[in-house]
Order: C-alpha cells, then structure tokens, then sequence
C-alpha cells in the first residue's frame, strides 16, 4: 500500500472505533448523563460525532469547496458533502458519519484496484535498462565504462554479462548465451543466441558474457517504443468511456435538481392543502437521493475495466495503444493477413527433391555448388540444406542470370539451377510439379536431373489461430500475399482461410485492403495484420492494425494499433478474445450500476429507503463493479 492508502486505512480504523464507542454511549443514554440538560445534551452529541466525521471526511469536504470555488461543483464530492451535512442538520449524526465512513472504505478498495492494476503493468513493463557497459578505446587499451543507455550512440560496441538486461537493439559479435523474452512477448521458454543473431532491449542475458553491437540509439530501440506504447495508451480512449464521461455531465445535475424538487415540491403542496410540511421528512429523502444518485461506480470501473485489459493483453506479451482499439478487437467481422513472417516464417526450406537419375543427396550437391554463391533466399536454403562444406574451388564460370536462377561449372559439369524459364532458355522442357511452392529445376550437362521443392514454412499455430477466429464470431479470414496463385491456395487451404489474394505487389494490397473495407460498408470492423515495411499503409486503413512485433519492422509497429510481441498468430485470437472480455464486463457494470440505482432511486423518491440502503446503492455497487472490472486483468 502506499502512504496515502495506509493514511486513509488509519483514519478509517479510528473512526470505526469511535463510532462503535458513541453508539454504545448514544443507546445506554450515557450521553444526556454527561450533559446534563437534554437540549445541552444534544449539541455534545453533535461535538462528539463531529470528530469522527472530521477525522474521516475533512478530504471530501476540502475537494467540495474546492471544486466549488473551480466551477465543478456536481461531482461525488459535493454530492458526499451536501448529503452527510444534511444528515448531521437533521439529527442523523450516526448516519452521516457512517455514510462518510464507507465512502472512505469503498475509495480505498478503487485506490487499491487501480494501483495494483498499474503495478501490473509496471512490473511487466519493468524492462527499461538503466545502464549500459559501453566499450571504449584509450591509448590503445580496451576498457569498458559504465554509461547511461541514452549516451550509446549506434554501432557502439556493448558488453552484457549474465543477468543484466540488454539495453539497446544490436547483434551479437561474440559469445553464446541464452536470453529471457518474458518481459516482452510472455513466452517463458529462453531463447538462445549466437554471434550474427539480433538480440532487442528489454530481454535479459541469462548465463552467458556477450558482446554486441548497437544497431539503433536508445531512443529508436525496442524497449523505449514499448513503453510509449504503454505511457500514452490511456489517452485513446474507446465509446463506452466517452459515453459514461457524457452521461455523468448530464446525469449529475438532474439527480441534483430532483432531489430539490423532492426536498422542496411535497412540503410546499402539504402546506397548500393545509397539512403539516414535514420539511424534515422530505429534506431527508432528498439527501438519501443523494446519496444513491452518485455515478462513482461507473466513472471508476469502467476505465479502470479498460486500464486493466491493457494490463492483461500486455502480460500477455500483447500491447494495445488504447482502449478504443480493445472496444474495436471485440466486434471484428474481417481479418486480412500477410503471409510471409505472419502465417509463415519467412524461412525457405527444402521440402522435397525429385528426381530422375541420380540421388538426392547428389542433386542436392550440385544445385548446393552453384548456387554457393547466391545470396538470395532460395538459394541460401538449398545451401543449408546440403549442411556440408562447400569446396568452392570446384566452382567456376558462375553467372546469375536475373529473374531465371544461375549456372555454374561444378567440377567439370555445366549446372543450371532455376525456374521453367531458364529450362525453357537452355532448350530443355520440364515436367510440372503440383507442389505449393518454389520449384527450382536442375539441368546438368544439357539434361535434366530433377527438380527442388521449396517452401515458406507455416507457422505451426497459424491454423490454430484462424480455427479460433472462426469460433470467436469472425466470419472472413482473408490472406493477401505476392506469392504466385499455387502457392497461396495451397498455404490457405491448409490453414483453413476463407479468401486469398495471390500475386499482390505493395500497391495491389493497399487496393485489395481498400476493396474488402469498403465491401464491409461500415456493417463490421476489419482488422489487418502484418509484419513488413510494405505493410505499413495498410495497417493504418485497417479499423485495427496488428503487428507482429518480435520480427516486424519499426514502420509496422509506429503504424499498428495492437502489436503481438512474440510474433505469434494465436497472439490475434487472444487479443480479440481480452477484448471481447474486456466489453462483455464493462456492458456488465453499466447494466448493473444503472438498474440497481434506478430501483433505489425511485424507492427513494417514494420514502421507501434509509440511508443504508443509499450507501449500498453507492459504495456497494461500486465495490461490485470494480471487483468486476479488474477481472480484464486476467488472461483466459
């Protein structure tokens, strides 16, 4: 607790013992005895329950005044002050103490609720280095020095011993290591790293010395972005905040002008009937009215049900930039996805060999050989799959030919390795291959050989996630990618979407994006989701823009509205499913708040309530709905 809630927990301890003992002298009539005369008596009694209205309520009567003297006097506080006041004029000492009392204890809880939320986040958000053991050069001699983050400049050389956090993007130059990414993307199992591999700010070197170099300032890096994703997700806020902020402008001065009809109107038409006013009785309503109008438990537990949906998505390695956007994941109709580094890896691999002559670790060999040294993705995976040392000595006369593939001589034998084109060029013809994918064909000393199938590896959770999207309420689920026509209905079928759209460049997605929104005309909301730079200006279009953000670029991230920092498709089912969570508890308090405080208030017009039931309709709904809201907090 913080000092301020441990103040409030003592004020609220002490009065509760001082009420307890004046109710115990006010019964056994111990009062009049001290006093002396009854009149007498009754200002010690109010002395006496003063003090404890004092020690407990001198903070709601100091904000009154205030918001008095500022223009803002229909708010809870005045509203607290005009009612316990009013009890005390009226003889209802106990009451009015005891109104103020509870008030306190339910404050207390939504102080407490709404801190632990916030050190929810803070401790999940707790990733901010605060230094960094930058190496220096002087006179020749390397030593290292202890710097703030913000001082490292890019390229710097860093050195991150065991235990500490990385404190700026880079790439490993030497040593292996695991590292722990909980804090960011909430995936427990480590990571391990080697030289060459890029490692983010944040995470936290578990077991092994590492040296690396900066690829980004502190300002650009992983970690900073995160926590001003964090630090200004509050200020989006969703409908449904707006709505109680609007209701309670309006609500807060009607409740206040029927309670003065009821505390005015009744006493002036007894009198005018000629019957006694009994000012008192309906003055006491009023106050009641009060008292039960007040619309705390809606103003606090609805943003404090988005503030911990935020929490929650973000200990799910999930960072939403606002509660509009946790209104707008639970109503999605549509969801379009990248494919390449969203539902795939990204990572070509060698899927099958076909041959006709020879075996296939020999035609492996020699497409390895010639594409030896290609860099192109294709061919870095054929490499790889060979996994053995490439003597490049046996190769000579190599030649890429651009859009086809390359030739090569490998050991005396002229090797072409590529696409149908290329065959078609060297005057060979090539059997089709029905495989989704990339097929490269191999062509030795003017015969063909065989033919390597590639593919972009599915993410194993992708139809998992679609499954889940489905079962949520989502209706389409659209893939757009450049990849040629075969190669997407192959990946689409297998991961169970509903629509593709083959053979987009970066212009063609914005287009086809363009045309699914519009098709939705305003009757559902769409969400799209992507990884890559080119993305980017569809994830602005979109209602909702989700990135993947562990491997996305930074142009994705600034441009995305959620982002799912383990790169994780299911990270989308669960995003959708915190918000529909997150909605179903707030229409929960609005329901609740509004219905039980309509039934008391119109008992309370009819004399039909006392005050206890007036502190229910207040403090206890209030306590319900935000024991309620912090439900976001939790995860299914």
């Amino acid at each position: 607790m913080t000092k301020k809630q441990k103040n409030t927990l003592i004020r609220i301890l002490i009065t509760a013992v001082l009420l307890v003992i004046l109710a115990i002298v006010e019964e056994t009539g111990a009062s009049g005895k001290i006093a002396g005369e009854e009149g007498f008596g009754t200002y010690i009694l109010l002395g006496l329950y003063l003090i404890p209205y004092i020690l407990i309520g001198h903070d709601i009567i100091r904000k009154a005044f205030k918001g008095i003297i500022h223009g803002q006097v229909l708010d809870e506080n005045f509203l607290m002050a005009v009612a316990t006041v009013g009890s005390m004029v009226l003889g209802e000492y106990r009451e009015g103490v005891m109104v103020m009392l509870l008030y306190q204890i339910g404050e207390l809880f939504q102080s407490y609720a709404v801190g632990k939320s916030r050190r929810n986040i803070a401790s999940l958000m707790d990733i901010r280095p605060d230094r960094a053991n930058l190496v220096i050069t002087e006179d020749g001699v390397e030593k290292t020095v202890t710097v703030s983050p913000e001082e490292v400049e890019k390229d710097s050389i860093l050195v991150v011993k065991p235990g500490e956090k990385i404190p700026i993007d880079g790439m490993v130059i030497e040593g292996d290591s695991t590292i722990d990414t909980s804090s960011l993307t909430g995936e427990s199992v480590p990571r391990t790293i080697h030289a060459g591999d890029e490692v983010i700010s944040g995470t936290i070197n578990q077991n092994g010395l590492i040296r690396i170099r900066t690829t980004k300032p502190f300002g650009e890096s992983t970690v900073t972005k995160i926590l001003e994703l964090v630090e200004n997700a509050g200020s989006q806020k969703s409908r449904s905040e707006n709505f109680i902020t609007r209701f309670a402008r309006v609500y807060t001065p009607a409740v206040c002008i029927l309670a003065l009809v009821i505390a005015i109107v009744p006493p002036v038409c007894n009198m005018i009937r000629g019957a006694a006013p009994s000012f008192g009785d309906y003055v006491y309503r009023a106050l009641t009215f009060l008292v039960i109008s007040c619309p705390c438990a809606m103003v606090i537990s609805i943003p404090l049900g988005f503030f911990a949906g935020i929490g929650g998505a973000s200990k799910a390695g999930i960072l939403v930039k606002g509660s509009n956007y946790i209104e707008t994941l639970s109503k999605l109709d549509t969801v379009i996805f990248d494919k390449t580094g969203t539902l795939t890896k990204g990572v070509f691999e060698v899927v099958s060999i076909h041959r006709q002559k020879m075996s296939d670790q020999q035609l492996l060999k020699y497409a390895a050989y010639a594409e030896s040294y290609s860099t192109h993705p294709i061919s870095r995976s054929i490499v790889g799959a060979y996994a053995l040392d490439i003597d490049r000595s046996l190769v000579t006369d190599v030649e890429e030919i651009s859009g086809r593939g390359v030739g090569a001589v490998v050991s005396g034998s002229r090797i072409y390795a590529g696409n149908e084109k290329l065959m078609n060029d060297i005057g060979l013809e090539c059997p089709k291959c029905h495989d989704g994918g990339t097929i490269v064909h191999i062509a030795i000393d003017g015969e063909y050989a065989g033919h390597i199938h590639i593919s972009d590896v599915i993410k194993e959770s992708s139809a998992g996630a679609i499954r889940s999207l489905h079962d949520m309420g989502v209706k389409r689920t659209i893939m757009l990618t450049g990849d040629a026509e075969e190669v997407a209905k192959s990946v689409s079928y297998d991961i169970g979407m509903t629509d593709y759209r083959a053979e987009l460049l970066p212009q063609d997605k914005v287009s086809a994006a363009e045309e699914i929104i519009k098709g939705e005309n305003g009757k559902g909301k769409v969400a799209f989701v992507g990884d890559g730079i080119n993305d980017a200006p569809v994830l602005t279009r979109a209602d909702v823009g989700i990135a993947m953000g562990a491997l996305g670029s930074d142009a994705a991230i600034e441009a995305a509205d959620v982002v799912i920092m383990d790169d994780d498709p299911l990270g989308v089912a669960k995003a959708m499913r915190i918000g529909k969570k997150c909605m179903r508890i707030t229409y929960e308090n609005i329901y609740f708040a509004i219905g039980i405080k309509v039934a008391v208030l119109i008992l309370s017009a009819f004399g039909l309530t006392n005050m206890w039931l007036a502190i229910f309709a207040d403090v206890g709904v209030m306590i319900l709905a935000v024991l309620n809201a912090i439900r976001t907090l939790h995860v299914d």
